[in-house]
């Protein structure tokens, strides 16, 4: 019989729900919550009994059957580098949430929400390839200063998602079996080399590419000028890495359908730096093709932006000749929750375990 699975995907200012029985949807929704409503909470984790509630009344409104459920699988935050896989919610990792306290992202959330639901049902609570999922080879986590060591974030959930659909629906193979570079585009951006199965290198969202919110790499002594200048915080600074930075810092917004549009209207700046952040994307997977010996099956283009003709036409005359290019755009992170879970409930996998993770 199919397992059936609440998914929660917490958002800076969403939560996405969705209710699968095996691989299909029972319904999805997406709670929006508005500046107002997040504003007398000082720190994201603050935010957990007002979310919780919003669940609760969602689900009664759709009359979803609780105690049908098998299991409760929610967004993995920013948890110690750990390995891809599916790993079970305990209260030790609930605890540690409440520890992470610089640029907390509403991913934290997840473990704590499914828990809290699933803990009264009497059924697992699980987390399924979190931000900070890291299998770098040593050659690749070396920097030119040993006290900052590469470390590896991003978009792990949909880009492994999309690394295994291609695999078995593209390539017909198992993924342990294919060389993948995938391109998660969407507010942020982040990107992963797959080879053996696992995610050998990467480019992170403040690293070599910028993205609609997100600064990306620039020249660090210039940075560190800015950064004693005296005339910005940290927290400032801080939010030109994650928020206010590319497109939002030339362009004034993050909507690609708004600067598209102003591209077709003849904005040659919008043109210029819609374009710089493409070319920025194109030059990192070209690292990562080098990293790859060259050897590359598919180049995937996945996120919100890879919806966009511009985007994927420009990706592909630049990326062709590491390999095809297939798109597979949005975001599936609902379903490759539900299918985490079901791999565990199947046994068709072993559920990792936060005590297992290397602590710092």
């Amino acid at each position: 019989m199919d397992k059936r699975v609440l998914v929660i995907n917490p958002g800076s200012t969403s939560t996405k729900l969705a209710l699968f029985c095996g691989t299909e949807k029972v319904f999805d929704k997406t709670l929006r919550h508005s500046r107002e409503d997040l504003q007398p909470f000082a720190w994201v984790m603050e935010q957990a009994d007002f979310r919780q509630k919003a669940i609760e009344q969602a689900l009664a409104e759709q009359q979803v059957d609780m105690t049908a459920l098998d299991a409760v699988c929610a967004r993995g935050g920013q948890l110690p580098y750990c390995a891809a896989g599916t790993y079970q919610v305990d209260q030790d990792m609930v605890d540690f949430m409440y520890t992470v306290r610089d640029a907390a992202h509403a991913s934290n959330l997840g473990c704590v929400l499914a828990l809290r639901i699933a803990r009264p049902l009497g059924i697992p609570a699980f987390i399924c390839d979190p931000v900070t999922v890291d299998e770098m080879t040593d050659e690749a986590r070396m920097s030119g200063l040993p006290e900052l060591p590469r470390m590896m974030t991003g978009h792990a959930l949909n880009c492994r998602a999309m690394a295994m659909r291609c695999a078995s629906e593209v390539l017909h193979k198992p993924l342990a079996d294919c060389r993948l570079i995938v391109l998660h585009l969407g507010g942020g951006g982040s990107a992963r080399l797959f080879i053996g199965g696992k995610m050998v290198d990467g480019v992170r969202d403040d690293e070599w590419m910028f993205a609609p919110e997100r600064m990306g790499g620039v020249s660090l002594q210039p940075l560190v000028a800015m950064c004693f200048s005296g005339e910005y915080t940290k927290q400032d600074i801080m939010s030109f890495i994650r928020g206010k930075g590319g497109l939002v810092a030339h362009l004034g917004t993050a909507d690609a359908i708004e600067v598209e549009r102003r591209i077709r209207e003849g904005d040659r700046h919008a043109k210029l730096v819609y374009d710089g952040m493409l070319y920025s994307c194109a030059r990192a997977l070209g690292g990562l093709a080098a990293a790859a010996d060259g050897r590359v099956d598919r180049v995937i283009l996945t996120g919100g932006l890879a919806h966009s003709r511009y985007v994927v036409e420009y990706l592909t005359r630049k990326l062709s000749f590491i390999a095809p290019v297939e798109v597979m755009a949005g975001e599936f992170e609902l379903e490759a929750l539900a299918a985490g879970a079901c791999r565990v409930l199947n046994g068709e996998e072993q559920p990792r375990r936060f005590a297992d993770i290397p602590k710092a």
